[in-house]
């Protein structure tokens, strides 16, 4: 059976994007609701607590849209509310760190597997916990923060120099080490992947937790018989939703980095409800 209503998607600011540009790409039948939490964020440097408080305000406000299924967007919501003591929605609510830790089990050759997010994803070892999780003893993680990356990425920068030398001394480690395989664990960093792939070199594997998120909210679809079918749609023809809890010409500026020509100024409208959704 068929079922019209969208897919929300939420992160703590713009870098959510891109798992929702991945859902869009994937299915171009299904329409999204984006909260982009701008007031807010980043999530990243904030108390667990704090963010298990902010992240059930922003479910509650996509299901007050209608939503299906909610996607948490973000690494540091996905580890602070949804991993080792989740809060109880009644839709479900997807993560982007075990379909990512997944995908990388699968890749690595070595067992040596990387790990780069925020400070919050990173100090909760939620990663550390998914890898002893699914590949068990024998893959050894190997965990980095890296939160200038976010700055970077929201001021445009993705290529210069100074990217470059950022990107070499977070990275040092995890070339030291020897991994074979890199969770980009923060939903930010796909914008990075060209410079963080030099630095690493051609043999390791780049896993976006955004591809993955999206290609397990695609099978969830069909498992639970949840996909949209919009008779007669094609692709690019689905209205998409977009809401900020700061200022949405800001993030309308912010968002044309992950989606391009995709997002407008007058499609991103202001959700200071938020904080009130129950």
């Amino acid at each position: 059976m068929a079922d019209p209503r969208p897919i929300g998607v939420f992160d703590s600011g713009v870098g959510g994007l891109t798992v929702a540009r991945a859902l869009m790409d994937l299915l171009p039948d299904e329409q999204i609701v984006y909260l982009g939490d701008t007031a807010r964020g980043p999530y990243g440097p904030l108390p667990q607590p704090t963010v298990r408080d902010y992240t059930r305000q922003d479910v509650d406000w996509l299901i007050t849209r209608d939503v299906k299924m909610v996607v948490a967007a973000c690494n540091t919501a996905t580890a602070a509310a949804l991993e080792v003591d989740p809060l109880r929605f009644d839709r479900p609510v997807v993560g982007v760190i075990e379909p990512a830790v997944e995908t990388a089990i699968r890749a690595t050759r070595s067992r040596r597997v990387g790990v780069i997010g925020t400070e919050g994803t990173i100090t909760s070892r939620s990663y550390d916990r998914a890898v002893a999780r699914i590949g068990g003893e024998a893959t050894k993680l190997f965990s980095q923060a890296c939160p200038r990356f976010v700055t970077l990425v929201e001021e445009g920068r993705t290529t210069d120099p100074e990217v470059l030398e950022v990107a070499r001394a977070y990275l040092a480690p995890l070339v030291a080490a020897q991994v074979d395989t890199l969770i980009l664990g923060c939903t930010h960093y796909p914008l990075l992947t060209g410079v963080i792939s030099y630095v690493m070199g051609p043999d390791v594997v780049l896993v976006s937790s955004a591809e993955t998120c999206a290609r397990s909210v695609f099978a969830q679809l069909i498992d639970h018989r949840l996909l949209a079918h919009h008779a007669g749609s094609t692709p690019g023809t689905v209205d998409h939703r977009f809401a900020s809890t700061g200022d949405p010409a800001t993030f309308a500026r912010l968002a044309r980095r992950f989606l391009g020509p995709r997002l407008s100024d007058s499609e991103v409208l202001a959700a200071s409800d938020v904080a009130t959704s129950s």
